[in-house]
């Protein structure tokens, strides 16, 4: 078995585990409101984070976190896993999902505009399918748009942010620290919300606290083996495998809560998975350090 081979299967496992979190965040939003599960989940990953740098012995806390763009970034951090949260608790799971698989499209919008990364027309093509897609699950017109769908998208906008954010903090801040420091953002989130909205904090029972356990060890697992893949395949090779998560929640969503998206949702969901699948592979080919060939250095075309 060749080192793709073992990171595009170690990429769907991380899809599957992801999808399988998602099943027990919609879970628990029938119990707990999204706040306070948003806080509770937020401290979890925080200790989970902690504990990794504690054996690495890295600080928890440095000045680097006060950087803007890592302010930035937990500011997408906490948009997005509100609004993503409160799309799986208000609508279908098969619809966030989906939605939610438009983000290499928007990161590649977005830093086209903001960053000003070159992007070519096949990629600005990608993006325009893509987006098309999201029309057709929203499909706006006289009778509106579904409050969930549009949720989904506010979620799709802060992990853009986050993801834009990423890209222009200083190299030195160790992943772990950031990934702690924006777990950490959604605790004070969550609270703040809680006591704006007035809502009643919930003592989670012995079940709910069970479908916390599995949210964080399914989100955990799916973090190692993502990463895991990333490092040992190629980024053209591995990227695509990403969207196998869109096909792992149709099939929870299906089983466990009983969706059936109709035709036009499936054809949405089928060009953004399309779309992406492209962008992501066609940026992965562009990124990859040029060839010589003949002599000659080729860059990569975009």
């Amino acid at each position: 078995m060749t080192e793709n081979t073992r990171a595009a299967l170690l990429m769907t496992a991380a899809m599957a585990l992801f999808a399988m979190e998602d099943a027990f965040v919609k879970t628990l939003t029938a119990s707990l409101p999204v706040p306070q599960l948003l806080a509770m989940t937020g401290a979890a990953g925080m200790v989970v984070f902690w504990l990794r740098m504690k054996r690495r012995r890295q600080p928890l806390f440095s000045a680097a976190l006060l950087h803007p763009m890592v302010m930035a970034r937990n500011l997408g951090e906490v948009v997005g896993a509100f609004g993503f949260v409160t799309a799986l608790a208000w609508g279908d799971l098969a619809v966030a999902s989906a939605i939610l698989q438009v983000l290499p499209l928007t990161l590649v919008m977005g830093a086209a505009l903001f960053l000003g990364e070159a992007v070519g027309w096949r990629r600005w093509l990608s993006v325009a399918v893509g987006f098309a897609g999201v029309l057709l699950i929203l499909r706006p017109g006289a009778a509106g748009v579904e409050p969930s769908a549009l949720l989904a998208v506010v979620g799709v906008a802060g992990l853009t942010l986050r993801d834009l954010a990423t890209r222009r903090i200083p190299p030195g801040v160790p992943s772990d620290q950031l990934s702690a420091s924006a777990f950490g953002a959604m605790v004070p989130a969550g609270l703040a919300l809680t006591l704006a909205s007035g809502t009643a904090i919930v003592v989670p029972g012995t079940f709910d606290t069970a479908l916390l356990a599995g949210t964080v060890l399914f989100g955990v697992l799916g973090y190692a083996a993502l990463v895991a893949a990333s490092r040992l395949g190629e980024a053209s090779v591995v990227a695509p495998f990403r969207y196998t998560r869109l096909a792992f929640a149709l099939v929870v969503a299906a089983v466990v809560f009983g969706e059936r998206p109709d035709a036009l949702t499936l054809a949405g969901a089928a060009l953004i998975a399309a779309a992406g699948a492209y962008a992501m592979w066609r940026e992965a080919r562009v990124r990859r350090p040029a060839q010589p060939v003949d002599g000659l250095v080729r860059p990569g075309s975009r």
